[in-house]
Formats: C-alpha cells, sequence, structure tokens
C-alpha cells in the first residue's frame, strides 16, 4: 500500500487530458492491487456506460459484456455506491446471464469498487482476474478504494472545469448578443426616430412574429446597414 500512495501522491492532475490520468490511474490500479491482472475504469453518466480506459483486453471484454445487459457487477457497483466482489463466476449466482458468459472471456473472479462523487457514484474501477478468489484479501480491497478515490478526484476535476470553460463561454455569447441588440436598437433609433424602449419593442415582436432568435433579428438588421446601396 506504501508504494500505490507514493504513486499516487506523485500523480498529477493539473494541465493533463482526464483521459490521460484515467489511462495512469488504470496502470496504476493494475500494478498495485494484488491480483490484477486486467483493469479498467466505467464511467456512467445517466444511462450510459462507457470504458474510460483499461488495461487488458479482458477488462474491455468483459465490460462491454454487461453494457449489452444493462447490468452486471461494475454497472451495480456504480450506480450502487457498493464495492461488490466476485470469488469464483462458476458458482456466483447474481449476475447468472452475466458469468456465464464471461467465463469463457477467461474471468473467474473480480472486483468493482464505486468511484465516490458528491454522495453518489459516476462509475467504477473493474478489476478482473483468471484466477479465483484473487481478490479475497482485505488489500485487495483497500487498494482498490485508494485508486477508485484518486479516479473521482480526477473526474470531478474535469467536471469542473468543463464547467468553468462553458460558463466562460456563455458569458461571451451574452456579452456577443448584448452588443449587437444594442446596435440594432441605434440603427432602429435613427431610421424610425423612436427611443430606445419603443426599438426594443420593434425587435421583441419581430423575435416572435418571425420565431426566431431575438440576436439573430438584431444581426440581422445590423448587417443590413453594411450592404451597398443598390
Amino acid at each position: 500500500m506504501e508504494t500505490l500512495w507514493r504513486a499516487l501522491s506523485r500523480l498529477q492532475l493539473a494541465d493533463r487530458a482526464l483521459e490521460d490520468v484515467l489511462g495512469e490511474l488504470t496502470r496504476l490500479a493494475n500494478d498495485h492491487v494484488p491480483g490484477a491482472e486486467s483493469t479498467s475504469i466505467t464511467l456512467v453518466r445517466g444511462d450510459v456506460a462507457v470504458t474510460a480506459a483499461h488495461v487488458g483486453e479482458m477488462s474491455l471484454a468483459a465490460d462491454e459484456l454487461q453494457y449489452e445487459r444493462g447490468h452486471g457487477p461494475c454497472l451495480d457497483a456504480g450506480r450502487g455506491g457498493v464495492q461488490l466482489r466476485i470469488d469464483d463466476m462458476r458458482t456466483e449466482t447474481r449476475w447468472p446471464d452475466y458469468v456465464a458468459r464471461v467465463v469463457d472471456l477467461g474471468v473467474s473472479s473480480s472486483l468493482s469498487t464505486p468511484l465516490p462523487y458528491q454522495d453518489s457514484s459516476v462509475g467504477a474501477l473493474n478489476i478482473y482476474s483468471g484466477q479465483p478468489a484473487a481478490f479475497a484479501s482485505a488489500a485487495s480491497a483497500a487498494a482498490a478504494r485508494e485508486v477508485a478515490e484518486a479516479v473521482a478526484v480526477a473526474v470531478a476535476n474535469a467536471d469542473a472545469h468543463a464547467k468553468l470553460s462553458d460558463h466562460a463561454r456563455n458569458m461571451q455569447l451574452a456579452m456577443e448578443s448584448r452588443a449587437v441588440i444594442e446596435q440594432a436598437k441605434g440603427v432602429l433609433m435613427a431610421q424610425r426616430r423612436i427611443d430606445a424602449d419603443a426599438a426594443f419593442d420593434l425587435l421583441r415582436d419581430a423575435s416572435q412574429r418571425y420565431n426566431r432568435k431575438l440576436r439573430d433579428i438584431a444581426a440581422g438588421i445590423v448587417s443590413s446597414t453594411h450592404q451597398p446601396p443598390r
């Protein structure tokens, strides 16, 4: 565990793509969780689940098998916020249609750990092995939880960055819209010799009449003033 903690403490989150961070965390889990042979990260957004990163084809194939059915340990761990361990796929009874197929992929045991995020979960860290009871030790469960928490932090940081970017874009659009609307009001005030309130009423009425955005109506008026006379 100390080796894992040191590796996690050195992990750089800033100024990196989420894909790169998740890829590194997946490799760390595969290297440091006792029993791991193939590892993946499932992210769940609404009803859609995707494998965001994986080490080894076993984990990807096992994940996809669960996505097809809409249930399985990785999905149930992510949705329910509980760590789910399967010691032997041949005797497991909780997901009969899944375990019957995943054995053919060479999976004998698995450990799925939820990604804690604001009192809920955004997915799961999934670890697979071709050996039965590969994750029966407390060390496996503890190491998986450590990596899962780091994954959740990375996802939270990426979401926060995306929200800030969206907010900045929306503010820029709002400022541009306001500018073009003010320009259009000025054109109407000069052409029709009316005040600012009356000019805005004309713009709003045209927007409702033609079922177009107010900004588009305003942009059309401003553009018409730049066209050369015929």
